[in-house]
């Protein structure tokens, strides 16, 4: 592995504040979900954008009977109930389907419908033809590179956030009694 980096070295400090600069404007950039709403108005005009996350979850959760209401509040990190009526949604949209655990007939669970694969299918094509816009002058080399050192940032994002969930917990309620 790497060495150990000393990241109050200048060049280093440059390099963190390029990232944190570099995350603000795509955080930014994101929260317009371009990508999701040129989906939505090509396959099913009348969902939300909350929905596309919710698909999201269902469709990365699987096959295997994993989908569920908690599963999909986990993933959203929503309180289940809200899950439960963002699901309730999508499944009278004829998005997501409600069927009876094989393994345990008290579970319910989700299944993504064909018009649901339509969506999600349109959310896959929009973005790529984005990503294709964006990286067209790019070698096949750096987009491999950035493709690679992308996912190891992602993965490190979500290993931290996992590993400091708590943090965040303890710190919102004294964050409201400050103010």
């Amino acid at each position: 592995m790497d060495e150990k980096r000393d990241t109050t070295a200048p060049d280093q400090a440059d390099a963190m504040q390029r990232i944190s600069d570099t995350m603000t404007q795509q955080r930014l950039m994101m929260r317009r979900r371009i990508i999701g709403r040129i989906a939505i108005a090509n396959v099913a005009p009348a969902l939300e954008i909350t929905h596309l996350d919710v698909l999201d979850v269902v469709h990365r959760a699987g096959e295997n009977d994993r989908a569920t209401i908690g599963s999909v509040a986990d993933g959203m990190r929503i309180d289940p109930s809200r899950a439960s009526r963002i699901v309730a949604e999508l499944v009278s949209q004829n998005v997501l389907e409600r069927r009876v655990c094989q393994n345990d007939a008290r579970r319910s669970i989700l299944v993504i419908t064909p018009k649901g694969r339509a969506l999600l299918n349109e959310v896959h094509a929009v973005k790529r033809r984005l990503l294709e816009s964006v990286t067209e002058n790019w070698s096949a080399d750096d987009l491999d590179t950035f493709s690679k050192l992308y996912q190891r940032f992602v993965d490190g994002l979500e290993d931290y956030a996992r590993d400091h969930a708590g943090e965040a917990a303890e710190i919102a309620p004294k964050a409201r009694t400050a103010s």
